[in-house]
């Protein structure tokens, strides 16, 4: 797992570092600078006439120190100071005085000359305000000049808790990352201005990241041995959990297929559908390794028959907002003991009846999409696209569910557990059928014995991964929902070898 903090986390490990570790500051720059030339080397920037941009604070020290180490190698550099001087960080000051000692150029303003590379060393991670006056006017100019892109450790004007533009910001090819990617620089936009991200290990200590609830994390593909519940050789179809799917009304079949399909490919053993009577037919012949149940209407009995038998509980894929729809979600939420996952259709059922949610904790996930998100919450989209990491947090603590609130950047929220964001994936998984296979995949990995939160998690990168798999089959364009499950059993696939090596 890689943590993202924001760029107040880092700041706070940087301190943690240099206070506690006893590394001193200018140890870490140096470092940093020494780590910085080398990754823009081996990734081939052309350095020969460089123009490297430095503000007041320690971003700025660290393009003074770059600039400095560059000279040494023998390529043309200058160095456009355009912070203020009063207000020089102690380190910035003496990387400042030692370039000019080993005499690089430095002047206070950004010529229009022709320059093979832009290094932007303005701001950092500490920036919080919005970008005005001379600053926003360099940074413009920054971005109009040739030359190959870098930033030192963010792109200056983007936001490292949220992502967003402080007014403007310095858009970069490459950026050069210290210690750890910055949370800013994998949402939107900020992932956009970020271009390609290399993280640099320069010594700072990650120790105060670890039982820190407010930092986010993500996963990498060798994390998925790890993440994936073991199989047994003594076992059978019980051993890994029988699955109800309470999903498709009356022409959503494929919701209910995909959705079953997902769980089967993941790994639980025995799945039954409980979907509307006009889809038994299909769903027979699409799936027949499940167990497939039907009602014409609302059954009280037979629903509470059907939830005693179920280990883990599906239920919305497709299930219409009729009478009987809601009929059955409020049915399940109010009878259900087994874990259960909440999704599409029975989430907008849901947003009507939240007090259902409410009280004792529940073994819930909720895999709602931005918009379905804001009918729970009963917010505006400019509201929760604003304040979505605090408004998910809230949510999750209030109603004691687990929620995966889709989007680009996916994330997974449980009360007192850090909030995981997901970074794989693509936009070939941008299609109907897609928040379908996630629930299928999240029950599947439930019904082998994770934890609601695990499932999710885990559950959300592997639909993740599994979509970078099919885009490799299909292209961004031909995917379909059904690509993805493939794409999940060759990533399985590829997790179980290496596994076994």
């Amino acid at each position: 797992m890689r943590y993202l903090p924001t760029g107040e986390w880092m700041q706070e490990a940087d301190r943690y570092t240099i206070q506690e570790i006893g590394i001193p500051s200018m140890v870490l720059m140096e470092r940093a600078a020494l780590k910085t030339v080398d990754i823009l080397e081996k990734e081939q920037v052309n350095l020969d006439k460089t123009l490297i941009v430095c503000g007041s604070g320690n971003n700025g020290g660290d393009g003074f120190a770059i600039a400095r180490l560059l000279k040494e190698k023998g390529y043309e550099v200058t160095v456009s100071f355009i912070g203020k001087e009063a207000s020089m960080s102690e380190d910035c000051r003496q990387q400042l005085k030692i370039a000019k000692k080993c005499g690089v150029c430095i002047v206070t303003s950004i010529n229009r000359k022709e320059y093979t590379s832009v290094v932007d060393a303005v701001f950092g991670v500490g920036l919080n305000r919005e970008i005005t006056g001379a600053y926003r006017e360099n940074i413009e100019k920054m971005n109009h000049l040739p030359g190959q892109k870098v930033a030192v450790d963010i792109p200056s004007g983007i936001c490292s808790a949220t992502g967003t533009l402080l007014g403007t910001a310095f858009l970069a090819e490459l950026t050069v990352t210290f210690a750890c990617e910055k949370l800013g620089c994998i949402l939107y936009p900020g992932h956009v201005y970020a271009g390609k991200t290399i993280v640099a290990d320069i010594g700072v200590s990650r120790e105060i990241f670890e039982k820190e609830p407010s930092v986010c994390y993500t996963f990498d593909r060798a994390d998925l041995p790890k993440l994936l519940p073991a199989r047994k050789p003594n076992s059978h179809k019980g051993t890994y959990g029988k699955v109800l799917m309470i999903t498709g009304s009356l022409g959503m079949a494929g919701a209910a297929f995909l959705s079953a399909k997902a769980a089967y490919i993941t790994g639980a053993g025995l799945i039954q559908v409980y979907t509307a009577k006009e889809n038994r037919s299909i769903l027979q012949q699409l799936l027949p390794e499940a167990i497939i149940s039907t009602y014409t209407d609302y059954d009280e009995e037979n629903l509470h028959r059907l939830l005693d038998w179920a280990d883990v509980v599906c239920i919305g894929c497709g299930l219409g907002r009729t009478d009987v729809s809601k009929n059955l979600v409020v049915g399940t939420v109010k009878r259900v003991k087994t874990p259960c996952v909440i999704d599409a259709d029975a989430l907008y059922i849901l947003s009507r009846h939240t007090e259902l949610l409410k009280g004792q904790e529940r073994k819930f996930v909720l895999t709602p999409h931005m918009k379905e998100m804001t009918g729970l919450l009963g917010c505006t989209m400019e509201e929760l696209q604003k304040e979505r990491f605090e408004k998910l947090q809230t949510f999750t603590e209030q109603c004691s569910v687990v929620c995966a609130l889709k989007d680009a950047r996916t994330l997974v929220s449980k009360r007192d557990r850090q909030i995981f964001v997901n970074t794989a994936g693509n936009s070939s998984m941008a299609k109907a059928g897609s928040g379908d296979v996630l629930a299928g995949v999240i029950a599947g990995l439930m019904a082998q014995g994770l934890g609601c939160y695990e499932s999710a998690a885990c559950g959300v990168y592997l639909h993740a991964c599994g979509g970078d798999e099919a885009k490799k089959a299909k292209g961004s364009y031909s995917t379909l929902a059904d690509d993805l499950i493939t794409g999940i059993g060759i990533c399985i696939k590829k997790t179980e070898e290496n596994m076994v090596q």
